[in-house]
């Protein structure tokens, strides 16, 4: 099939992870897939598998966006294009206009967030094949546009990690040395977008209450400040240096290759305040390390198939400072929880069944 995918995201983060995720494997799969990116995007590099000739630049600058909806328009008639998937709300009209204006073109949208759509989209998007809905949550959200039948529910997926222990041993002792980082110390991290709807604030205060009783434990928050000043993430940097704890702290932008950061993890943290799927708790699970989480609705699907995590109230950083202090102390339980989540991870969340049931979608008549 010819695909067509559209994103008019900037930065790069669990949604754009996911399209780069599906576009790979429908490309290994012999499908002609096509990805339409705004001009000042920072994440095309991640594209970089298919030809550059099938990479097209449009300003999608809000819901509204007709001028752009016709130039799309026009690569789809030109190029034989049979779906288009929209990947963010502000794409979803304008791709529906695109397949309004393309004869026989099937209409497709992913949604990742748990924020409500207008009720202006039950009008607006009546030419909808399906709605891909990446949880429960978000399909139950949904339902309030559109009819149940044109509602999918797809999980995220992803690829098994290497679960080979002597390279997981060598990952983890090659991360520690090249950060400073003792490798008998236990290491607690989290992954995100530096937000407050991430929670990392809560992390710092509860790692500042885990800091005095366990003087070995080292912190790690990976994650970039995409907002136009950068303020939260000095903020967060301000926060560790009052409480004088800079020396246990490790601040990193972003990391391309995951496995080593968690091979080198103790305990992962997902301290959100929302998360409608929570890509970063499922690649901690597929890898084999133990989770603190926070009740969001990703979380709650998550982990509640199979214990492979505790979690906690929202918002109450001692609540959190307890749970990783339960697992740093108890080593037979991290190891209990690293092998359920793994197993749970591998058997309900793979890649491969989710780019099965999108094709699915896209076959379907």
């Amino acid at each position: 099939m010819k695909i067509l995918h559209i994103s008019s995201a900037k930065t790069f983060g669990g949604g754009e992870r996911h399209l780069v995720d599906l576009c790979r494997e429908l490309s290994r799969r012999g499908h002609e897939v096509h990805v339409v990116l705004r001009p000042s995007n920072q994440w095309q590099s991640k594209l970089d598998f298919l030809p550059p000739e099938n990479i097209f630049h449009s300003s999608i600058r809000n819901a509204f966006g007709i001028f752009s909806a016709k130039r799309i328009a026009r690569y789809v008639r030109e190029r034989g294009i049979e779906v288009v998937h929209a990947h963010t709300g502000r794409d979803y009209i304008p791709a529906s206009l695109v397949c309004r204006m393309s004869k026989g073109v099937k209409f497709v949208l992913t949604r990742h967030v748990l924020f409500p759509l207008k009720p202006f989209n039950r009008v607006a998007l009546r030419n909808l094949s399906k709605a891909i809905a990446v949880s429960g949550a978000v399909a139950r959200n949904l339902r309030d546009i559109f009819p149940v039948e044109k509602i999918a529910c797809i999980p995220n997926g992803i690829a098994a990690p290497d679960a080979d222990p002597a390279t997981r041993l060598r990952n983890r002792e090659e991360f520690r040395f090249f950060h400073e980082i003792p490798f008998d110390a236990p290491v607690v991290g989290t992954i995100g977008e530096l937000k407050p709807l991430k929670g990392q604030r809560d992390f710092v205060l509860a790692a500042n209450e885990l800091a005095g009783a366990n003087p070995d434990v080292r912190f790690i928050v990976v994650g970039s400040d995409n907002s136009a000043t950068g303020e939260f993430r000095r903020e967060l940097k301000r926060l560790v240096k009052v409480f004088g704890i800079e020396d246990r702290f490790l601040f990193l932008d972003w990391v391309e290759d995951l496995s080593p950061l968690f091979a080198a993890l103790d305990v992962f943290v997902s301290p959100s305040h929302s998360e409608s799927f929570g890509l970063a708790i499922l690649e901690a699970m597929a890898c084999g390390v133990p989770i603190v989480a926070t009740e969001t609705e990703g979380a709650k699907e998550l982990l509640g198939r199979r214990s492979g995590g505790l979690i906690v109230p929202v918002g109450e950083p001692l609540k959190l400072a307890e749970a990783i202090r339960e697992l740093i102390g108890n080593p037979e339980k991290r190891n209990a929880l690293a092998e359920s989540a793994r197993a749970s991870a591998l058997e309900n969340f793979s890649l491969t069944a989710m780019v099965d049931a999108t094709e699915a979608v896209y076959q379907s008549p």
